[in-house]
């Protein structure tokens, strides 16, 4: 009886750190302190930027360098607070509250840009300006390709991926080293953009899979020979589509 109670004492010990491990996981984290951190209110610039992260950061630059007036809202208290040290005041805010929308100055401003992370949260943002602020120009920065498609859909003056530019130039300073004549690369480039602005039409009218004749993939598929010789000529049943993929391979640079 008394090993039996000293085992249970013993695994019981051995288990209260767990326990404690668990709860600690299940409970909500507590608020971060506000301490120095402003709300906005009565904010008034020419410009509203909804989230202040890597990319409203360099987004930023260039409309301050053109002296344009700008009022930014964020929900990370730390990323606030790093801001402050480079020169910046970045008001916490909600830009998924109507509210926290109209005490940042969205009912004055000539342009919302939407430079939050998560495609959810953009969405909201997107759908209260759309209904509430209609006067100003709306920027959103898209997630992905399937966001980028919600976002035209859902009428915002521009939208742009987030990885898509960048993408861009990388990729023509790696055919540049790589011995591509520079100008090539450019053109490839271009091509490359042109196929995706037309893959992008495409999805907006049949989904995310149609157009998919556009990207140039790395997986060799060979042509399937018919399993009979056929007793006529083949034809076109969307012509449309067809001209289009001709185009394309007829402008397309050689490397």
């Amino acid at each position: 009886m008394a090993a039996a109670l000293t085992a249970i004492v013993i695994l019981s010990m051995a288990a209260t750190p767990l326990v404690f491990m668990v709860i600690a996981r299940l409970l909500p984290e507590p608020p971060a302190s506000l301490e120095g951190v402003e709300r906005p209110d009565g904010l008034s610039g020419q410009v509203l930027l909804v989230g202040f992260g890597r990319f409203a950061q360099v987004v930023s630059q260039p409309l301050l360098a053109r002296g344009m007036k700008i009022s930014l809202i964020e929900i990370d208290v730390d990323m606030i607070r790093a801001a402050r040290d480079f020169g910046f005041k970045v008001y916490y805010g909600d830009g998924t509250r109507l509210d926290v929308l109209r005490a940042s100055g969205a009912e004055t401003a000539e342009a919302i840009l939407v430079c939050v992370d998560k495609p959810a949260v953009a969405d909201r943002v997107v759908e209260l300006v759309k209904a509430e602020f209609p006067h100003a120009k709306l920027f959103v920065r898209a997630f992905d390709r399937g966001h980028a498609v919600r976002l035209i859909q859902a009428g915002v003056d521009y939208q742009l991926r987030e990885t898509f530019e960048s993408a861009l130039v990388f990729g023509h300073e790696v055919l540049v080293e790589l011995g591509v004549d520079e100008d090539v690369a450019t053109e490839t480039i271009v091509d490359v953009r042109r196929r995706d602005e037309a893959r992008l039409e495409l999805q907006l009218a049949g989904g995310l899979t149609a157009g998919r004749f556009l990207m140039r993939g790395n997986l060799q598929t060979p042509k399937p020979e018919p399993f009979s010789v056929p007793r006529s000529e083949g034809q076109v049943v969307n012509e449309e589509e067809f001209e289009d993929r001709e185009d394309l391979d007829r402008r397309a640079p050689v490397a």
